[in-house]
Parts: C-alpha cells; structure tokens; sequence
C-alpha cells in the first residue's frame, strides 16, 4: 500500500508540472523580439554564454535539490526519502543585439 501511495504521489509530482511548462514558455515568449540589454538587465549575467557566427547563446541555471519524504516501514516494505536533483536551463538566442528565441532543457522547466 505504501508503495503505490509513493507511486502516486511522484505521478502527481511530474503531472503538476506541465501547466508550469506552459506558463513558462508564456513568460519566456515576451522576451522574443527585446533587445538583449533588457535581458541581461532583468535577469542578470547567464551562468553560461557562447557566441558563434554572429549569433550569441546566454545560458541561464536553475538548479535545486528536493526531498521526496519516504514512507513508513511497516511489514518491511517501506522507501527511505529521495534526494531529487531539479534542473532547467533556459537559453537564449540573440542575433544583431535582440533575442531571437529560447529553448529550455532539463527535468524541472514546468
């Protein structure tokens, strides 16, 4: 019984992201068309930036640890609590000083 009600709840978990997925790529769409000086004001210096072919790539980190709690040991069949290691890097594109697009990769962008 407690194994499924730590299944369930890490499903819960994943299903609660992806409306935030959206809504952060809503967010992240007003940036397109800006100038970069915006960018960089508002969000600070990337963590990461690269730039190739006139094209500049500013990387932004966000990483955090979680604890999933485990459950309790009855009849030998509980699950100690998990460390989960939550990333999403939201990268920009910026050609000729504004943002052209943003792409996000990782396991917490929702």
């Amino acid at each position: 019984m407690d194994r499924w009600l730590t299944v369930i709840g890490l499903a819960l978990f994943v299903a609660g992201c992806t409306n935030g997925l959206a809504q952060r790529q809503a967010e992240l769409a007003l940036w397109v068309g800006r100038p970069e000086t915006d960018l960089v004001g508002a969000m600070g210096a990337p963590s990461r930036s690269y730039e190739t072919a006139g094209m500049k790539f500013l990387t932004y980190e966000d990483r955090r640890l979680e604890l999933v709690p485990g459950s309790p040991y009855y009849w030998g069949g509980g699950f100690p609590p998990t460390a989960l290691n939550l990333v999403c890097d939201t990268t920009f594109t910026v050609g000729g000083g504004v943002v052209r697009a943003f792409s996000l990769r990782g396991n917490a962008c929702g």
